[in-house]
């Protein structure tokens, strides 16, 4: 493994963990009652706030990708780690909405900025026959923070919520200078063209362009986690049950994501296996309306993890395949599309439609609605990478 990728691995585990450490704490300390050391704030003030962070960052993924094949990936990681770090630690001194929503939003632009420009980095570090193994090893230090950040968060919490988004700012700094050290300047590639050039490009790439709006399925049903089944999951073992859902889930992606992607590569085609892991997620939350007890939901939800964390890799590893060598950020960031979109129809349709399947006394119906998506989605994954394996994409 070289300096560069040690570096890219580390610097991940530090963001995902320096986020975690900070973002969950924001709904406590701001929406927690009084009584409790909290502001009081509505919960749809808090909700408008997270809300914006994950927009601005999601909207700017798109561009940061284009600009990273035009600059070099390097120089919009470290930016966007910098503004980061300034936009959370503005986050401890946050004493109004406004200036909390402000900082989230310099969070966002931060994220935004190295977000497609990781991807790329890691592309441009890799050969094509190990990105698959290294995309999986990026996935599980990720995993790895997002265990390690909350407890850290909530360790820090008893010194006051300031202390706690200053130690993920510097988190984030930790990180910028961990990438400044090992990841060489990639110098943008012949044929990266004018700064949306390469936007332009991916959109008009047919193949493309399908597979990443297919891709919105699975990301509606990779959300649920956050939704429906954390609703689940409260309904049948109360408040407590989110620790051990999310423990497990993490877990789980942490010990068994490399061995488990070793075993897929050796025996399944990247496109293939993609397509089975979609399928597997879709088929886990099915099985989620059989689901009684707690026991029996934490075993789905183990299929369920099975599923999320062959995606990642394979997805990106497709991404990079589809990609001309000059434009990989623009591709990285196109593919941002289907996450932001994904994401909020699924916040928004798991909501409703547990809502709606206990208004009509069908509590299955969450769970059947988003089986059928798992297999339409799988479906077109299937279609949309025909020949993919066999002939490399081109525009059209």
């Amino acid at each position: 493994m070289s300096a560069a990728q040690a570096g890219l691995i580390a610097s991940n585990f530090l963001m995902w963990g320096g986020f975690f450490a900070v973002i969950p704490l924001v709904t406590v300390h701001f929406s927690g009652p009084a009584a409790g050391g909290g502001l009081g704030w509505s919960a749809a003030s808090v909700g408008l706030v997270l809300g914006l962070r994950q927009l601005t960052q999601q909207g700017l993924t798109v561009f940061g990708g284009a600009w990273s094949d035009r600059l070099g990936p390097k120089p919009l990681i470290l930016a966007g780690c910098l503004l980061r770090t300034a936009g959370f630690a503005w986050m401890g001194f946050a004493d109004s909405l406004g200036v909390l929503l402000a900082a989230a939003v310099l969070a966002g632009v931060g994220g935004g900025l190295f977000d497609a420009p990781k991807s790329a980095a890691i592309t441009q570090v890799t050969r094509e026959e190990h990105r698959t193994r290294m995309f999986s090893l990026t996935s599980l230090s990720g995993n790895a923070g997002m265990v390690t950040g909350p407890l850290i968060g909530a360790a820090l919490l008893g010194l006051g919520f300031r202390s706690a988004a200053l130690a993920a700012a510097s988190v984030y700094l930790l990180a910028a200078l961990v990438l400044a050290v090992t990841l060489p300047h990639l110098r943008p590639q012949r044929g990266a063209g004018r700064s949306l050039d390469g936007l332009r490009v991916a959109a008009l790439d047919t193949r493309f362009r399908r597979f990443t709006l297919v891709l919105i399925g699975y990301f509606i049903l990779s959300t649920q986690i956050n939704v429906a089944v954390t609703l689940k999951a409260i309904a049948l073992a109360g408040t407590g049950a989110t620790g051990p859902l999310y423990g497990l889930s993490a877990g789980m992606a942490v010990i068994l994501q490399y061995p488990l992607l070793r075993a897929v590569e050796r025996y399944l085609p990247t496109r293939t296996a993609l397509v089975v892991a979609v399928a597997l997620v879709g088929l886990s939350l099915g099985l989620m309306s059989v689901a009684t007890t707690f026991p029996a939901l934490l075993a789905c939800v183990a299929l369920y993890s099975l599923g999320t964390m062959t995606v990642y890799p394979t997805q990106q590893t497709l991404t990079a395949r589809f990609a001309p060598p000059a434009l990989v950020g623009s591709y990285f960031g196109f593919s941002a599309i289907s996450l932001g979109v994904g994401g909020a129809v699924g916040s928004v349709l798991g909501g409703a439609l547990v809502d709606t399947g206990v208004r009509l006394g069908f509590p299955a119906l969450p769970w059947v609605t988003l089986a059928v998506i798992g297999v339409l989605t799988a479906l077109g994954l299937r279609w949309a990478l025909r020949g993919l394996d066999e002939a490399p994409a081109d525009a059209t």
